[in-house]
């Protein structure tokens, strides 16, 4: 069984995904920190950015079943990621990377933003996962601050829109819901209510592609 989730920052996408594979006994994950993860690795040896050669390289050296979360968090590498997702030889790289990790038993819960429509477009379950951008920002401001780390709602939501911009707008694999995909919007959820629906809709699509 695969699950994908899509959907913008902070949407709270990735909370879930890793509720669902918990709960249905899946591996994880979180596409984005494959670009962060060849993003940190280009930071840490001083390399361009922009060298496709490179940074695929550096992709087919990656563990995607032991990427480090919180090492991957910081906010210059999510920005150094942003830039080199726009390159077309590492996405099909890494979307060939991560559809193998989907592909293997007992399957798997992936998260990011062109699961349904690219990584795993045949997913027994898709989901869109959204959220109003002041709630998103007010989530992540939450989050920062409770690390201890200083963060302004304000410049948040800049960064936010942004980002959705970006991701909506780039000629590759662009933020967007899959035709069939279930839209989940968590504006006005907290987290157990998100993730109980979110199981109803995995539950009957399970159903749906059993019959």
């Amino acid at each position: 069984m695969i699950i994908a989730l899509d959907g913008p920052a902070a949407s709270g996408k990735g909370t879930l995904a890793r509720q669902l594979a918990e709960h249905f006994g899946l591996r994880h994950l979180d596409t984005g920190l494959t670009y962060r993860a060849v993003a940190a690795a280009l930071l840490a040896r001083g390399l361009p950015l922009g060298d496709e050669a490179v940074a695929i390289s550096v992709a087919q050296n990656l563990d995607l079943g032991n990427l480090d979360r919180n090492q991957l968090s910081a906010h210059e590498i999510g920005e150094a990621a942003s830039r080199i997702a726009v390159l077309s030889g590492l996405r099909e790289e890494l979307v060939r990377l991560q559809r193998a990790f989907a592909e293997q038993e007992p399957g798997a819960v992936l998260d990011g933003r062109d699961i349904g429509t690219v990584v795993c477009p045949d997913a027994t379950a898709k989901l869109f996962v959204t959220a109003s951008p002041a709630a998103r920002a007010k989530r992540r401001t939450d989050e920062l601050n409770s690390k201890g780390i200083p963060a302004d709602f304000n410049e948040i939501l800049v960064d936010l829109e942004r980002r959705d911009e970006r991701d909506s707008t780039r000629k590759d694999s662009p933020l967007k819901p899959a035709e069939n995909a279930h839209l989940l919007d968590t504006t006005e959820m907290d987290i157990d209510s998100a993730f109980r629906a979110a199981v109803d809709i995995v539950e009957r699509a399970r159903k749906t592609a059993v019959s």
